[in-house]
């Protein structure tokens, strides 16, 4: 499961011996891999200050968790036929000691062995700071992607028109990288050169007929420069002022004309345009891909920093101060989530009786506590959900 629950319950001793009884079940259980998730002594300020931090962060786990989400998805997007290989390109930066922070480590082992950043954010710092350049950070990237993937989409978008012009059968598709000048008569005062789409089954037919549909057709015109599974594309030279006479003929024999006359200049243009744009997106490719894994890091980084403050943060309006609890990460096992939470409301229901109480008994309706609208439980929690490709 890449599911995590972030929880906190007071570290006094009165609360050690749940702590270990905790431990000690899920363990033996196998309920959940467990990890201590240290956070440091950070400046609490004053409680009014924390109650309005506490909804700032709470709008901004959510904004930070979903910028987090489209640059995976957009990552996703820019491999194309290798989205296999996604989940290879989400790593995060260290997390494990000083020496091994500019390693890139998968999203799990950074979590679990979780180390704030003190360089980047300074815990000397009021906390409201510390959630300011966090939010800034998370704007900018998201800004960013916005701005990288406008022009890369518009790179690619323009390419994909082009080469979905390339596709279909000879009545839709362009003809740019087909025809050639020496196809047609040019420069004619009276002549010039038609293309006809022939289905497969009327060859011989339009061979016997193709001179005879109108007057002033030239004899031994026509040659196939091209085909595809339903017919053929057939030059015919004739004189122009015969041409609607011979679209009309020819659509009765079920002989299509395209509507194509050779423009050098404009094929020339359009083959340009579309190997500067393959060019265009090779050269964007690269560098738009190591800009969306450097800042999925950063970004994934201080989404769990966020975490880290949130529960700091509900854990001193919670169990109030000196500033005393134990952080814990829990990976629930496989189909076990139930039976873990069971295990958490018995060891710490003594921390709420009101909330635990009704946790256990989901019917009762008790006053000024809306457990249905959001999880509250007996000790703090928050969930990581590392499911980052799901659809949100």
């Amino acid at each position: 499961m890449s599911e995590f629950w972030l929880i906190s319950a007071p570290g006094d001793k009165a609360n050690l011996t749940a702590w270990e009884r905790m431990n000690t079940v899920t363990f033996k259980a196998n309920l959940s891999s467990n990890s201590k998730f240290t956070i440091p002594d950070l400046k609490v300020g004053t409680l009014d200050a924390l109650v309005g931090l506490s909804d700032e962060l709470g709008k901004l786990d959510t904004f930070a968790e979903s910028v987090i989400k489209k640059i995976a998805q957009y990552i996703g997007e820019v491999l194309e036929d290798s989205k296999d290989k996604v989940q290879e390109n989400l790593l995060a930066s260290g997390g494990v000691k000083n020496k091994m922070k500019f390693l890139k480590i998968d999203l799990i082992s950074y979590l679990t062995r979780f180390e704030w950043d003190m360089a980047k954010y300074p815990i000397k710092q009021p906390l409201k700071n510390i959630s300011e350049a966090l939010a800034k950070q998370i704007t900018q990237i998201e800004t960013d992607l916005k701005n990288r993937a406008a022009v890369y989409n518009n790179i690619k978008g323009n390419l994909q028109n082009l080469e979905r012009k390339t596709t279909g059968n000879l009545l839709t598709r362009t003809l740019t990288d087909i025809v050639n000048k020496e196809d047609f008569v040019l420069n004619s005062e009276y002549l010039i050169t038609l293309l006809v789409v022939v289905p497969k089954s009327s060859y011989t037919e339009w061979q016997k007929t193709y001179e005879s549909l109108s007057d002033m057709v030239v004899p031994r015109s026509t040659k196939m420069i091209a085909e595809d599974a339903e017919g053929g594309l057939f030059t015919v030279t004739l004189f122009q002022k015969v041409i609607d006479d011979f679209k009309a003929k020819a659509r009765e024999n079920k002989f299509i004309v395209r509507e194509f006359y050779f423009d050098e200049k404009e094929l020339k243009c359009e083959r340009e345009e579309m190997m500067k744009l393959a060019s265009d997106k090779k050269q964007q490719y690269g560098p738009l891909l190591r800009w969306l894994k450097v800042n999925f890091s950063e970004a994934f980084v201080a989404w769990i920093h966020i975490k880290a403050l949130r529960v700091f943060t509900e854990s001193v309006l919670r169990y109030g101060l000196p500033v005393n609890f134990q952080t814990m990460l829990l990976q629930p096992s496989k189909k076990s989530s139930k039976r873990l939470r069971d295990v958490l409301n018995a060891v710490f229901k003594h921390l709420d009786e009101v909330a635990a109480a009704s946790i256990m008994d989901a019917s009762m309706d008790i006053p000024g506590l809306q457990l249905s609208n959001q999880e509250y439980y007996p000790y703090v929690y928050f969930k990581i959900d590392l499911s980052l490709l799901d659809c949100s």
